[in-house]
């Protein structure tokens, strides 16, 4: 008899035992709520909710950006420029200086001139198509901008250009072209 006490007593809620206490955290209502399916659901959710959300950006990107025009910079007339000749002038900021050579070949490069060494000023060397910092004597290449000698390892920012109605324009700053 007291062998049948302990099993109806082993079976009952209020239990200390602890295969009733494991059995008893099934019926509990927050476990049927947070299960599995509602974890998945939601994760599920939340990266449709967060796909939709990038849908205006990628719009954005796709049609284009509408502020390069405000970074567009008038530099010069292309008459005035002739072949073999550069010329200074600030882009992005009046804080930032700029190099514009018309080679001798008839095409136009367009460097920031602060080297990038110690940010020195670079000049466009006419004899021999480069562009020399005569502070510690480095040489970058005319066409890409790369460093040739001396202490700079790294390229030039490019500054793309157009020319539009006779003028040369700055639209746009590059930092790794090469």
């Amino acid at each position: 008899m007291k062998d049948n006490n302990r099993k109806s007593k082993r079976n009952q809620t209020g239990s200390n035992d602890e295969l009733v206490n494991l059995v008893n955290n099934v019926n509990r209502k927050e476990d049927l709520d947070l299960n599995r399916r509602a974890f998945l659901k939601a994760t599920a959710g939340a990266s449709v909710a967060l796909g939709l959300a990038t849908i205006p950006f990628s719009v954005h990107a796709m049609i284009g950006d509408f502020e390069d025009k405000e970074n567009r910079v008038g530099i010069v007339k292309l008459s005035e420029l002739p072949k073999g000749s550069s010329i200074t002038f600030n882009y992005p900021t009046d804080h930032d200086p700029a190099l514009l050579v018309h080679t001798k070949s008839g095409e136009l490069k367009a460097y920031n001139s602060a080297c990038t060494h110690l940010m020195c000023p670079v000049f466009y060397e006419k004899e021999e198509e480069v562009l020399l910092c005569p502070c510690h004597k480095g040489y970058f290449e005319l066409n890409n901008g790369q460093p040739l000698a001396g202490p700079p390892q790294r390229e030039l920012p490019l500054i793309e250009t157009e020319v539009t109605n006779g003028i040369v324009y700055a639209v746009d700053r590059r930092y790794r072209h090469g």
